[in-house]
């Protein structure tokens, strides 16, 4: 790997730890507001619906900006109001305040995925290595935001918990900002990797159902990132003795070595069908949130890491799908139609934590809408066309000067 591609992987994946770690740090920290925010715990949850929902819907603008102005201004931009938001969100003085704040989170982290991802690609002359490698941090950042979350907010306070993270998010983009003015992260005029064009029709198809894949996968996602501390807390509460903490912890542990799946997927993409990896993927997600559904202590525990694995295993698959049929110039904005109804459309499975919660007294019947999520996706991702062979599109020449 050149200079010049180490660059982006490096602070791409950064970036992607952060947008998932700040994004993340309020499903833990939620659960330690009671005291200060005497409501209860669905109408604190709810706070942060309009965050996630920025978090996909604003993710196209943002493309758009990547495509059109600067890929590497908007992951500027993307660092320091995170960073900034973050630590806004830590002085919240009551529920609108706390709400503001999180939204601010959810839209300035919204750049990062149609940005950072688009430019990573252009640079990666292994495309799914990259995004493998790459994925795995953006698992780092799940997994931390439940243990940071929740360690910081044991050992000093709530407010902490965004502070020091959004501290550090600054701290980064200052870093960035400055190798970018050295002229150390110049965008290149061409992609490192050879686009192997699709037909028309296969780009239609392949877009029309894609649209519907990336909203399971999301769904999938989503409710699992904000159900899965409330679901330990309640069914593992003995091997979590009543800790916030230790909550986050077998939380972040289930993000961290589920995500590890990524290395795998991003090597499986740059070998084998894209297609055949991604409907595989979901399948296997289907009898694992079965057992989750009626497992406990570490039997849960373990089932709920097996299925983020699966969910992990096809993400570099998925987003070398959408490279291989996209127009290298219109990546930054299709990538952003993907992370709109990802991580907005699919926000529903924020607002479905709560519902569920309310209806029932428990979050077991998230599972059952997660079976449905990936039968759909499975079924659907077998019908996506297979284009140019995927080998041909994702066995990458070397970089120049490689």
């Amino acid at each position: 790997m050149t200079g010049a591609a180490r660059w982006p992987l490096l602070f791409s994946s950064a970036a992607h730890t952060f947008s998932h770690l700040l994004m993340l740090l309020y499903p833990t920290v939620v659960l330690a507001l009671g005291s200060e925010f005497p409501l209860p715990y669905d109408e604190l949850v709810a706070l942060a619906l309009p965050g996630f929902v920025l978090f996909g819907a604003a993710a196209l603008p943002a493309g758009w900006l990547g495509d059109r102005w600067s890929a590497t201004g908007m992951m500027a931009v993307f660092f320091l109001g995170t960073g900034a938001a973050a630590i806004l969100t830590g002085l919240a003085t009551g529920p609108w305040q706390l709400a503001g704040g999180l939204a601010l989170i959810g839209l300035f982290a919204s750049i990062y995925h149609p940005v950072g991802i688009a430019w990573l690609v252009h640079n990666a002359a292994t495309r799914g290595r990259a995004l493998g490698i790459n994925g795995v941090f953006g698992s780092v950042g799940t997994a931390g935001g439940a243990v940071v979350a929740g360690a910081l907010t044991d050992l000093l306070s709530w407010r902490a918990a965004f502070i020091v993270p959004g501290a550090l998010c600054l701290l980064t983009g200052m870093a960035f900002v400055v190798l970018a003015r050295r002229g150390r992260l110049v965008e290149p005029d061409e992609t490192s990797a050879p686009h192997v064009p699709a037909s028309a029709v296969d780009l239609r198809r392949a877009f029309a159902i894609m649209a519907m894949t990336v909203v399971c996968v999301g769904l999938i996602y989503q409710t699992l990132v904000v159900g899965l501390p409330k679901v330990f807390s309640e069914r593992v509460a003995d091997l979590a003795g009543g800790s916030t903490a230790v909550v986050g912890l077998m939380v972040s542990a289930v993000f961290l070595l589920g995500g590890l799946a990524q290395l795998i997927g991003g090597e499986l993409a740059d070998r084998y069908s894209l297609r055949t990896i991604y409907a595989a993927g979901l399948v296997g997600a289907v009898p694992l949130a079965a057992l989750a559904y009626g497992a406990g202590d570490l039997w849960l525990v373990a089932a709920a890491m097996a299925m983020v694995g699966a969910h992990s295993v096809v993400l570099p698959a998925e987003n070398s799908l959408l490279a291989q049929f996209t127009p290298t110039q219109w990546r930054g904005r299709i990538y952003g139609i993907k992370f709109v109804l990802n991580l907005g459309v699919s926000s529903l499975g924020v607002a479905l934590v709560p519902l569920v919660h309310s209806l029932t007294g428990s979050l077991d019947g998230i599972f059952a809408f997660i079976v449905v999520f990936a039968t759909i996706a499975a079924v659907l991702a077998l019908l996506i066309p297979r284009g140019r062979a995927s080998r041909a599109s994702v066995r990458m020449a070397p970089a120049p000067g490689e």
